[in-house]
C-alpha cells in the first residue's frame, strides 16, 4: 500500500473524528515499509500539506477550534469561565477551562498555540454535562448547576452580576441533587451564594 492510500485512509479518520492520537494513525498505517519512522513522516506530511494541526503533545485536528483540546484530556468538560461564555451568564472572552480527572499537570498549557487552563477534579465529581453541537462535533460543557458548584469547589471568585444571572437560571431540584455528592462545607457554601 503506498503513502496515497495511507494519506486516504488519514484523511477518513480525520473526518470522522475532530480529535485524532498519533497512536490510532500509527494504526492505520498497518504496513510499515520495515521503516519506524514512517508514521511520523506522513504525519509530518500531512502537517505541511494543512490537513492536519497538532492541538497538543500526540493529538491532531483538522480544524482551528482551540476548545477541541478538551477531548486529549478525555475524561473531560469545558467548565468554570469557559462554561459562563457558553451559558451566556457572561460577555467576556475566556481562553478553555478543561476540567478533567486524568492524573496530569495542572495549570496554563498551550493547544494550536494558544493557552488553556487544565483543573482536575475527583471522579466522584464528574457530571454535569450537556453537548453543545457544533458544525460536525460537539463539544462537553458544564451545565448551569455545575459550573455554580464548580466555581465554589475550585474557590473561583465571580462578579456580582454573575450570581445574579445564576440565580435566575439555576434549577433548584437539579442544583440539590449535585449537591448532595459533596461535603456539607461545599453545599453551604453553594447555598449561601444563591440567598
Amino acid at each position: 500500500m503506498g503513502k496515497q492510500k495511507y494519506q486516504e485512509k488519514i484523511e477518513a479518520a480525520i473526518a470522522k473524528s475532530p480529535v485524532v492520537s498519533y497512536a490510532s494513525l500509527a494504526r492505520i498505517i498497518t504496513f510499515q515499509k520495515k521503516v519506524k519512522q514512517y508514521p511520523k513522516q506522513l504525519v509530518r506530511h500531512l502537517i505541511l500539506k494543512g490537513k492536519l494541526k497538532p492541538l497538543t503533545k500526540g493529538y491532531y485536528t483538522a480544524f482551528e477550534e482551540i476548545s477541541l483540546a478538551v477531548f486529549c484530556f478525555q475524561p473531560a468538560y469545558l467548565g468554570l469561565q469557559d462554561a459562563l461564555s457558553y451559558h451566556n451568564l457572561w460577555e467576556q472572552e475566556t481562553i478553555p477551562v478543561i476540567i478533567t480527572v486524568r492524573k496530569i499537570r495542572t495549570g496554563l498549557r498551550k493547544a494550536l498555540g494558544k493557552n488553556i487552563f487544565i483543573h482536575r477534579i475527583q471522579p466522584k465529581y464528574y457530571f454535569g454535562i450537556e453537548y453543545s453541537p457544533q458544525d460536525t462535533f460537539a463539544l462537553p460543557y458544564s451545565d448551569i448547576e455545575k459550573t455554580l458548584i464548580d466555581f465554589v469547589h475550585f474557590k473561583q471568585k465571580m462578579a456580582r452580576e454573575t450570581i445574579k444571572e445564576f440565580k435566575q437560571k439555576i434549577r433548584p431540584k437539579k442544583l440539590k441533587e449535585y449537591l448532595k455528592k459533596y461535603p456539607k462545607q461545599t453545599r453551604e457554601r453553594v447555598l449561601r451564594l444563591l440567598e
